[in-house]
């Protein structure tokens, strides 16, 4: 059976790691063995049982300014780094892998390469050598460096067989965040968004049911969503109905204790539900941010939806999506230096009164993923959009 190491390193929200499961899953569904190598904090989501997913000494983001910390806290150390750069060799001397597949690398994730260099080195020698794919969301986030685009073009172009872009490029192409994307054409490869599995079921209580439903992600940036949500609701915005506050597991204790002092009695605060695909098929509103993983569970349920999307330090990742979204009439935006209670309560109204405006997006993008990855396997001496076309003609079975 072909087999694939897979590499997610998550700083703040846990969206690249849910991503990445969802990746996982489709391949070990097609019989692919999967270990996925988790560098973040561990974070219970569920996932298939055969995909094995080892976890690295962990590593976050402090806060939005991306300092990053082990799990006591502290920043990080060069014996950390040691362990784990020999760990995750270890892992591809153990596994043999017909494929690595690394989350975000080399357009993002700078500060791994003490241990993505090494591990990309290793897999180049061995013998056979598996191929290198990079596993990277719709929208890069970086700044606008020619030097730093030709660094990640040249890296790319000697090191990667394939560039898994998962989105449609019909709502937004790789070079609205990255212009050097047509020196790599050869390489780059459009998935399809990853969004959950399809048949996903309201809960059967009745949690979710006509709510308004607040989330956040992994809950560290997203204390201000959460701080106007209950200003809206304690103002009177729709007050009828219940609403239910996912803070998030990574929210400090603190801020969570917070929060449901201040909520209002027909609030509900919670850290997380693990449906909520599920639970939005049937709310009356969604507020949340604008990540991937979050957007998608909105536009797979069909939800109305108020997307505040992220935009502190250079963060553009979540504007320029809800933008699109916006401008095609699927979700009522509301840009985050002016969020307030009264302006989201407003934005609130306004979602719950009209029907959303239909979209047409490419949401096959684990299934898909699983069958390029496959495909790469099978066909070593072939470039990446050939076999991508092939795929799509069904041409190379699963």
């Amino acid at each position: 059976m072909p087999s694939v190491l897979f590499y997610v390193q998550y700083l703040l929200g846990i969206g690249h790691l849910q991503r990445s499961l969802r990746i996982a899953d489709a391949l070990a569904a097609d019989g692919t063995v999967v270990t996925l190598v988790n560098g973040g904090f561990p974070a219970m989501l569920p996932h298939d049982p055969e995909v094995r997913v080892v976890q690295l000494p962990p590593v976050r983001a402090r806060d939005a300014r991306f300092e990053l910390i082990d799990g006591d806290g502290r920043p990080l150390s060069d014996a950390l780094r040691e362990q784990r750069r020999v760990r995750l060799l270890a892992l591809l001397d153990e596994r043999r892998p017909d494929a690595v597949v690394t989350e975000g690398f080399p357009f993002a994730r700078r500060a791994f390469r003490f241990e993505l260099d090494p591990l990309i080195a290793a897999a180049r020698s061995a013998t056979p050598r598996p191929r290198i794919a990079c596993s990277v969301r719709d929208i890069i986030v970086m700044r606008d460096d020619p030097e730093r685009h030709r660094e990640i073009v040249d890296r790319v172009l000697r090191d990667f067989d394939a560039v898994l872009v998962h989105g449609d490029e019909r709502l937004i192409a790789l070079d609205a965040s990255f212009p050097a994307a047509p020196q790599i054409a050869d390489r780059l490869v459009y998935t399809g968004y990853v969004s959950p599995a399809p048949g996903i079921a309201p809960p059967t209580d009745d949690i979710g049911a006509d709510e308004v439903v607040v989330s956040a992600g992994g809950g560290i940036a997203g204390f201000a969503l959460m701080q106007a949500a209950v200003a809206a609701c304690r103002g009177g915005c729709l007050a009828d109905v219940r609403w239910r506050l996912l803070a998030g597991t990574n929210l400090p204790e603190p801020q969570l204790a917070e929060l449901r002092a201040s909520a209002p009695g027909h609030m509900i605060v919670e850290r997380f539900r693990d449906n909520l695909a599920g639970m939005l098929q049937r709310c009356r509103v969604s507020v949340s941010q604008g990540g991937y993983n979050t957007i998608l569970d909105v536009l797979v349920a069909g939800a109305r939806a108020v997307v505040v999307p992220y935009a502190a330090e250079r963060e553009t990742e979540q504007l320029l999506r809800a933008e699109r979204l916006a401008a095609r009439g699927r979700i009522t935006l509301v840009r985050e230096p002016e969020l307030s209670g009264e302006m989201l309560a407003a934005a609130i109204d306004q979602a719950a009164a009209h029907n959303p405006e239909p979209l047409t997006i490419d949401v096959d993008g684990a299934a898909r993923s699983a069958r390029l990855i496959r495909a790469l396997i099978a066909a070593p001496h072939r470039a990446a959009r050939e076999l991508a076309a092939t795929v799509e003609a069904g041409m190379i079975t699963r």
